[in-house]
């Protein structure tokens, strides 16, 4: 069942509230009468249902939509004529505090405003879906941000408010594509509401963002709940990517008496540090928040010994802030609060109940032994434990009886090289996208200069980066016969905007013709592919970079066909690089859908046609599985994709202004 068809009294205030600035009548009416009218028994309620011809003269309804509304839990409209007027009507089932009712709502269709059929059933189905449409995140199918602004900051009580943001999810849409992204994103909202209850509300707060309310909850479940929620993400498979392991980063407080709008600011709080680590959770309840604030680096000693925890803090506590756990469950419920503030584990492996081993698989399944180093510290000195800590991760592995300084040198060497490690990758991690992104920014301004020189407005490139974004999505997905990285295709993607470089030194006044061309005019414009080609040849220092040898390849052979009927090089099948034979297609697709200077584009249903059965010749059978596969996806994509194009429509009237100035 829907989560807003279950609400509590205070929440079906407000949403009947709203409703009445919507429709002129609405009623909620007692499951009871409804049911009476069903077995025929007569009340002493004047409405029992929704029909306005029922309300008014309390004539027999052949069709009560509100008894279909209760018997079926859920919601049932239809139109109802009385002389010349229109009265739209509506019933929907709801749950309030455990008990079944049906909302009824009303309105009046003017003459004028129903023009005709078509305006009728475009305002009914706008109606009917209009909860659904405004409040409803349209890729997760939970609540989206308008029903917080209009809902929720209006709600009061005791609740547990978390803030849940997902780890790298960047990294999925940049190295595996949006569909990856939207993958993760549904599978997270699948997953928390398996575990929440129908009173619980969950809403899509921002881009990779989920805000959870979890009213009445006392502190205890609230942290339960909250793990749970985390093992739940973490151990959800990805439905076409079953290889990833998604992480959420969690921050939780309790509301008590403020507005509910500082509660979810500071669960967002809190959800930054937890950030730290990833992975983890972070509440405004843990016991361990309020131990001294210190610039000192955390060391948690794990072992069930109270005078070698004792031994070990002696020796640290100087420079070091010390926790301590006396067993390996305290061990993860601290890593589960605390862990990203820990910055090194002492860990002994003899332990009751749960011993080293265990904590360390724990950590490798949670994905923390990457960021928090251990050192193992044990009487068991023997080769089949020490290596086998080491391929668990531990970083260092001393035996007792040890040597005081060695201990807290090692303690610093380590936390020393796992700093080192952090900046390094965060370093190196900006300097790829900085890398990518000047590549990126450079290509789609000459691919500009090329495209307003050829008399076009600019979205030909646009496109073209999506379609083999899309292309190249479903590719990887479908076989590994090209063995393509993430790497790959992200060069493929940005050099397919070069494609057409070679169209600078062809004359504009061919490019432009709106008259058919001649054969020699046929034969100057194909030779683009060979001077582009040759352009990038030429670029002698960068000539071996992978961007400029996947661009070389695009543009000499995107003209290629699979039979070997295309040019220049008349190549056949998989002579063709994989690169030039999907942004081939690519092109030949927006080529046919789109206006150009010389020819009226067609509609998606007519070029798919084109592609799959009267030109299936010239293109690779699989990557036309591909295209076939995703031919929807393609189709809502593009068509989203023509309101971001004003900035090229700009670069058309610049061109325009400068041939007005010449003249």
């Amino acid at each position: 069942m829907k989560s807003d068809v279950v609400m509590t009294r205070q929440q079906a205030d407000e949403w009947i509230a709203h409703l009445e600035n919507i429709f002129p009548v609405v009623r909620l009416l007692d499951a009871e009468d409804i049911k009476k009218r069903i077995d025929g028994v007569e009340t002493d309620t004047p409405v029992t249902c929704q029909c306005y011809s029922f309300w008014n003269r309390k004539e027999e309804c052949s069709n009560c939509i509100s008894i279909k509304a209760l018997q079926e839990k859920s919601q049932h409209t239809k139109l109802e004529y009385l002389g010349s007027q229109i009265f739209y009507v509506i019933a929907r089932y709801v749950e309030i505090d455990g008990k079944a009712y049906v909302v009824e709502m009303l309105s009046c269709l003017e003459d004028e405003t129903v023009l005709d059929s078509k305006g009728k059933s475009l305002l009914i189905s706008k109606l009917t879906q209009y909860n659904e449409e405004l409040y409803q995140d349209a890729l997760t199918g939970v609540y989206n941000r308008r029903y917080y602004e209009a809902y929720v900051k209006k709600m009061n009580g005791r609740m547990g408010i978390a803030m849940m943001d997902l780890d790298d999810f960047k990294l999925y849409n940049d190295t595996l594509g949006h569909n990856a992204g939207d993958m993760v994103l549904k599978t997270v909202a699948r997953e928390i509401q398996a575990c929440i209850r129908k009173t619980d509300i969950l809403i899509r707060f921002g881009g990779d963002e989920f805000l959870l309310l979890l009213p009445d909850i006392d502190e205890t479940v609230f942290a339960k709940k909250l793990r749970q929620i985390q093992k739940r993400i973490y151990d959800a498979e990805v439905p076409e990517y079953s290889w990833l392991h998604i992480s959420a980063s969690i921050g939780g407080a309790l509301k008590g008496e403020e507005p509910i709008e500082e509660t979810v600011a500071r669960a967002d709080q809190l959800m930054y540090q937890a950030k730290k680590k990833k992975n983890m959770i972070v509440t405004d309840t843990d016991k361990t928040k309020n131990l001294e604030t210190t610039s000192k680096q955390r060391v948690l000693i794990v072992d069930d010994s109270e005078i070698n925890r004792e031994m070990l803090a002696e020796m640290l506590k100087d420079d070091f802030d010390i926790m301590e756990a006396a067993s390996g469950e305290e061990c993860v419920e601290i890593l589960q609060k605390q862990g990203a503030e820990i910055s090194i584990i002492l860990l002994d492996i003899i332990m009751s109940g749960m011993d080293g081993f265990d904590v360390l698989e724990y950590m490798n399944e949670n994905q923390w032994i990457k960021d928090i180093p251990v050192i193992v510290i044990s009487q068991d000195n023997s080769i089949a434990s020490v290596t086998k800590a080491y391929r668990m991760g531990a970083s260092e592995y001393i035996g007792r009886p040890f040597d005081a300084q060695v201990i807290y040198q090692r303690v610093c060497n380590v936390i020393k090289l796992y700093a080192k490690q952090r900046r390094l990758i965060a370093l190196v991690t900006e300097q790829i996208y900085e890398k990518e992104k000047n590549e990126r920014v450079l290509v789609d301004l000459l691919s500009q200069i090329v495209e307003l020189r050829n008399g076009e407005n600019g979205a030909h490139i646009r496109h073209m980066h999506i379609l083999t974004e899309m292309l190249l999505e479903q590719l990887v997905q479908k076989t590994d016969r090209y063995k393509l990285n993430w790497s790959d295709q992200l060069v493929i993607k940005t050099a397919s905007a070069l494609h057409d470089i070679g169209k600078i030194g062809i004359s504009e006044k061919i490019l432009n013709k709106k008259e058919s061309l001649t054969e020699r005019e046929k034969e100057l414009v194909q030779a683009h592919t060979m001077l582009g080609a040759s352009m990038l040849k030429n670029l002698d220092s960068h000539k071996e970079d992978d961007l400029v040898t996947t661009a070389y390849e695009i543009c000499r052979w995107h003209h290629e066909r699979y039979d070997g009927k295309g040019y220049p090089d008349g190549l056949k099948g998989d002579e063709i690089p994989i690169s030039a034979q999907i942004v081939s297609l690519a092109d030949a697709y927006d080529k046919l859908t789109r206006d150009r200077v010389n020819k009226k584009g067609i509609s998606h249903k007519e070029a798919m046609h084109i592609l799959l059965h009267e030109r299936a010749e010239e293109f690779n059978p699989i990557l036309l599985e591909c295209l076939e596969e995703i031919q929807e996806n393609i189709s809502r994509v593009m068509q989203d994709g023509g309101r971001d194009l004003e900035v090229f429509n700009e670069g058309s009237a610049y061109k325009k202004m400068i041939e007005e100035a010449e003249e």
